[in-house]
């Protein structure tokens, strides 16, 4: 297939790593169609969207919660409809909220619920909608976005190191029964400077001073990952990739 035919699609695209991802693969893919989803980041996106048209992207933009299946199948159905089919998913959607790490009580079901909503059963909820199209297509590769939470367990909450975990065991799953179509694999960034740490000013001294590298990561520094696993990588499913400055060895 021609490059300037393929089609990503980004879920939480609209800021922070999702954003860095598109504009690499803007800048990697002459004309490529980007689909950026996003929840509540309206604005942010649009801006997303008009660097990634500065690059010659084709850009649309399909807000959709991906802890809600319809709303995912609508959004995949919106894709399609404007560009084709889909070759790449990236699965950076993602949230948490902050508990210490002691107060067990804190951990509601509400977080637990909406930790796991959006981790992995979103994940996996994008993926099912997007194999069909993939497969129309030949094949494609789908990147998850987990955490190095997912595999050393000091993170956000708990509840948050376990969805990531979940989500590193899913894509070791899907990549042995999607094979070999369609590669799947999955990025664990440490802790990355984004909105979601905004404030946090004692927790990122805590990641950087852990850290062998010595700071936190930047959304390029995941991007700068995600990226080749999407499109060079052919011979490479069911990885996890820890960018996380070699806190995780």
């Amino acid at each position: 297939m021609a490059a300037e035919l393929r089609t990503a699609l980004i879920t939480g695209g609209g800021t922070g790593i999702g954003r860095a991802i598109a504009l690499v693969l803007a800048s990697r893919l002459a004309g490529i169609g980007l689909a950026l989803n996003y929840s509540k980041s309206k604005a942010e996106a649009e801006e997303t969207a008009a660097q990634a048209r500065a690059l010659g992207a084709r850009v649309l933009l399909v807000q959709a919660d991906v802890a809600d299946d319809e709303q995912v199948r609508a959004m995949v159905r919106a894709v399609a409809a404007e560009f084709g089919g889909v070759d790449y998913l990236v699965n950076n959607a993602g949230w948490t909220q902050f508990v210490p790490a002691g107060d067990l009580e804190a951990l509601t079901d509400d977080i637990w619920d909406r930790c796991w909503g959006v981790n992995v059963k979103g994940a996996f909820y994008c993926v099912r909608a997007v194999v069909p199209l993939m497969r129309a297509r030949g094949g494609g590769a789908i990147v998850n976005i987990a955490s190095a939470a997912g595999i050393h367990g000091q993170g956000s909450n708990m509840a948050y190191c376990a969805s990531k975990a979940a989500l590193i065991l899913l894509t070791k799953s899907l990549a042995r029964v999607l094979a070999p179509q369609i590669r799947v694999n999955c990025v664990a960034p440490g802790v990355v400077d984004t909105r979601w740490v905004a404030g946090q000013e004692a927790f990122k001294r805590g990641a950087r001073a852990k850290t062998p590298m010595r700071r936190i990561a930047t959304p390029e520094d995941v991007a700068a990952a995600v990226v080749p696993l999407l499109l060079d990588m052919q011979f490479v499913t069911g990885q996890v990739l820890p960018v996380d400055g070699g806190l995780t060895y």
